[in-house]
């Protein structure tokens, strides 16, 4: 397995990532980042700067394992619109190939003004769904072509929302580059908060053909008196960190379990959670320059 983390120090522009900035990553026990990169426009950020950003990193012995797909509106029903999104999608993933990223991380994007993320209910319609399937599956070539993976990440709040959704989706999309960036508290309901265990066994059990990298995130139901799901730091709530690293090591130990929801401050913390528990699996931790075994 491989161990990565995002957010926390890391910038907002690629340009603005150095050596110390490396160091303080692999320091934490990780050896790769998701990164999102926000200022760096994918239709006019030079291939230059990407190619700075991929020597420095491999100078530092960092992988970076994803960067985002700035989370378009893939759903909507303005053909203008999703056309426009699509194109944005592709330049995404043509800057992460420049990168030398493995994947890029997209939502399906929502009908909410307000965010990428919240709740609208045009998102849950078979319009929708159809919508984000015609949107993928013009991105699948030019996830090939730049050598990313398109990962799709879901949400009960966003058109996949539940696993199965996201099964049919991805089925009928039908490619090897789009696949399943699995968030692990994304669907967590009031059902399965006090039994993650029993839900992460069953998304694997439904998604694992198309899983190739994991967000590790918890989640915690809070004493209030309407329903409140909290995601955040691992370590802090109910998530069962030892079943979603045995089902991911179980799919490939070539891939990414990226740590979400913390601080800068909380990293370390996370970093020695991550370790401890592939260790208490027999995990094997991979650096940058290390493969698999069996494999050359």
């Amino acid at each position: 397995m491989r161990l990565g983390m995002s957010g926390c120090f890391l910038p907002a522009n690629m340009n603005d990532i150095d050596g110390p900035m490396c160091q303080r990553v692999r320091d934490a026990g990780f050896s790769g980042i998701f990164t999102r990169f926000r200022d760096n426009d994918p239709l006019t950020t030079p291939r230059e700067d990407a190619q700075r950003l991929k020597s420095l990193l491999a100078d530092q012995g960092v992988l970076l394992f994803q960067t985002t797909g700035y989370w378009q509106n893939l759903v909507t029903s303005d053909e203008t619109a999703r056309t426009q999104s699509v194109r944005v999608l592709q330049a995404a993933l043509r800057l992460a190939g420049w990168m030398g990223a493995r994947g890029i991380d997209t939502g399906p994007g929502s009908m909410n003004p307000a965010g990428p993320w919240f709740p609208h209910p045009d998102n849950w319609t078979a319009a929708a769904e159809t919508q984000l399937i015609r949107s993928l599956r013009e991105c699948a070539k030019a996830a090939e072509d730049a050598g990313v993976f398109l990962s799709l990440e879901a949400h009960q709040l966003v058109t996949p929302r539940t696993p199965e959704i996201a099964a049919r989706i991805l089925d009928a999309v039908n490619s090897p580059w789009v696949r399943c960036d699995y968030d692990s508290a994304n669907w967590i309901t009031l059902e399965t908060v006090f039994d993650t265990t029993s839900a992460l066994n069953a998304h694997f059990d439904l998604l694992g053909k198309h899983i190739c990298s994991a967000h590790a995130k918890d989640i915690w139901i809070e004493n209030r008196l309407a329903l409140h799901l909290q995601d955040g730091c691992p370590g802090k709530g109910l998530m069962d960190f030892k079943t979603l690293f045995a089902r991911l090591e179980a799919l490939d130990p070539d891939y990414p379990m990226i740590a979400e929801g913390n601080s800068s401050e909380e990293l370390p913390a996370v970093g020695e959670l991550f370790h401890r528990t592939a260790a208490e699996l027999g995990i094997r931790i991979l650096d940058a320059g290390e493969r698999p075994e069996g494999t050359r």
